[in-house]
């Protein structure tokens, strides 16, 4: 299990470039990548996401490079077309206002299309700085999203003891409730009918508010989902989704059983579950 949050950084130096990369991750439902790069190198953003998006399943992943290019190979275009015509209209404007001042170099290299400079750049030379920096980097964001992700099962695990404690005690004391329901309609025919009873009527109404009130499905129901949720916490890839669904089953069957209760023990355990379970849905927000 991995943790949707993570850090890596890795820099390059060499006598031509200096360049560094983070990569960088928060909490998500889906998936989102961010790649900032610098203009010249927009053309490898297509790979670098496919590298991401091949690694994570969920999360926001912020991938930044920066480059500093240390020796630089430049051409030097002087466009005669656009020199001739800028020379021309400042002679003609010199002429019409009758100035004296004579028309210099200076006067044509205020205008930036008269030269143009081109930076020579081999993309495949970039390319493999880049994704050697983006292993580099991957490697220690890989590795503290593992170590995170394992506190976090850890800390849920903790918690997951603690729901099976209190499923133990719900299941032992529900015999309890199932007699208190029997003797309380015995009791209530006694006193309306006295000595009149019929048992036919009595075991009747009281196997409409067993079937009412009776909670072992849900504990059964609640008992398998926990194995699930258990079995989930030791496999490998993206388990996020999965454990919250879960979970969202888990609370539906504790709701169940909160709602049929009337005797105090098994609400107290009601509420500790509860309480557990909201503290492993606050770790699952972090989990791919």
């Amino acid at each position: 299990m991995k943790s949707m949050t993570g850090f890596g950084h890795a820099e390059h130096h060499d006598d031509a470039l200096q360049a560094s990369l983070e990569l960088k991750s928060y909490n998500n439902r889906y998936l989102d990548i961010s790649v900032v790069l610098p203009g010249f190198l927009a053309v490898l953003e297509p790979e670098i996401r496919g590298y991401i998006g091949g690694r994570v399943k969920r999360g926001r992943v912020e991938v930044v490079l920066r480059v500093r290019e240390l020796a630089q190979n430049v051409r030097v275009h002087i466009d005669a077309g656009t020199v001739a015509a800028y020379r021309d209209a400042l002679q003609r404007l010199r002429e019409v206002g009758g100035f004296n001042e004579p028309l210099t170099i200076e006067h044509l290299l205020r205008f930036d299309e008269v030269v143009q400079v081109e930076k020579e750049r081999e993309i495949g030379d970039y390319r493999a700085v880049v994704f050697e920096l983006l292993e580099r980097a991957w490697a220690g964001f890989d590795s503290e999203r593992d170590r995170e992700g394992q506190a976090t099962v850890r800390d849920i695990r903790g918690q997951l003891a603690r729901l099976k404690t209190a499923l133990q005690a719900v299941a032992a004391v529900a015999p309890q409730m199932e007699e208190g329901l029997r003797h309380s309609v015995r009791a209530r025919f006694a006193e309306v009918l006295g000595d009149e009873v019929d048992m036919t009527r009595v075991y009747s109404e009281t196997a409409l508010l067993l079937v009412k009130y009776s909670i072992h499905e849900e504990l059964s129901r609640m008992e398998s989902h926990l194995e699930g949720l258990d079995a989930a916490l030791g496999d490998s890839g993206a388990q996020g989704k999965r454990l919250d669904f879960l979970c969202q089953e888990i609370n539906r069957e504790v709701n169940t059983v909160g709602s049929k209760s009337f005797v105090l023990d098994i609400s107290r355990q009601v509420v500790e579950m509860k309480d557990a379970l909201e503290n492993i849905r606050e770790q699952l927000r972090n989990v791919e």
